[in-house]
């Protein structure tokens, strides 16, 4: 099988993006019509709410509607995502094959299996991305309808996320590539089969995951604090409105919650992308 991707010095994400775009963009076309469909529904279950406590239930329709149709998408795209993805990480195993012909097994293997990571950062991360977006943007929509103060800290809270990530990145970068560089060594290792390297070598890649995992515990536990006191404060400011229903109070608690967990994605693919940078040094 020939490599579409051979052909390139370089392998990145966006050379694999423009060798397969067309299947890319396509994927993530059912990605953007899911995840809209997805981010309407608690604004539709707020009306819904309201219209079936007054006995109107053409809410209840057209809510169950988009419940089927989201459905069929999504069943659709996961269908064709193994496919697609599936045959790109064939092509770029062939490639990175090829182009490390004069490496030792351990690091051959090794980069086989970082080089499948960009892969699944574009089948599973981009369209969790996608969808951070797509909900963060309907999410201020929906507040700013309701009082431009929920919009205004719904802002500011993803801003202070951004801020606390970037005192983090050099430090994941810097482990990553610790972590990465005694897997490499795995293979060659374990052929010697000498009990003692092979002690030394797990519990250097147990203190490189450790290190890693207590940066995460730190960066996630902070941005908690926030996400704790940015809920607390749109519910409470959510009953101060006046004229307010319990379709309403639900709709700005869910997309606050919403926001939240679509806000929480940045600094998680900003992690992955710092881990995905330091591979394709290493690959290339």
């Amino acid at each position: 099988m020939k490599s579409k991707i051979l052909s390139s010095g370089n392998i990145d994400l966006l050379h694999i993006i423009q060798s397969f775009q067309k299947k890319i963009y396509l994927t993530w076309l059912l990605v953007l019509i899911e995840n809209i469909l997805l981010a309407l529904i608690p604004l539709l279950i707020g009306y819904t709410i309201d219209g079936l406590l007054t006995g109107n239930h053409n809410e209840l329709f057209i809510l169950s509607g988009v419940f089927l149709m989201l459905t069929l998408i999504s069943v659709i795209r996961r269908i064709y995502d193994t496919r697609i993805y599936g045959t790109i990480r064939v092509h770029l195993g062939i490639t990175v094959h090829a182009q490390h012909q004069h490496l030792s097994i351990s690091k051959k293997t090794a980069r086989l299996d970082m080089a499948k990571e960009l892969v699944n950062f574009l089948e599973q991360q981009i369209p969790e991305l996608l969808t951070a977006i797509i909900q963060i943007c309907i999410a201020l929509i929906v507040l700013s309808s309701f009082h431009q103060n929920l919009a205004f800290s719904a802002f500011f809270i993803l801003a202070l996320m951004i801020i606390i990530y970037t005192f983090f990145h050099s430090h994941f970068y810097h482990l990553n590539a610790a972590l990465n560089e005694q897997i490499e060594q795995q293979v060659s290792i374990i052929e010697k089969n000498n009990r003692r390297k092979i002690v030394r070598h797990l519990r250097k890649l147990r203190h490189w995951e450790i290190a890693l995992s207590d940066k995460e515990a730190i960066l996630y536990g902070l941005i908690f604090i926030m996400i704790t006191l940015f809920i607390s404060y749109n519910l409470w400011f959510s009953t101060q409105l006046p004229n307010i229903s319990t379709g309403t109070i639900f709709s700005i608690i869910t997309y606050s919650w919403e926001y939240v967990e679509a806000s929480i994605m940045l600094p998680v693919s900003l992690q992955n992308w710092s881990r995905l940078h330091e591979i394709t040094k290493r690959i290339n």
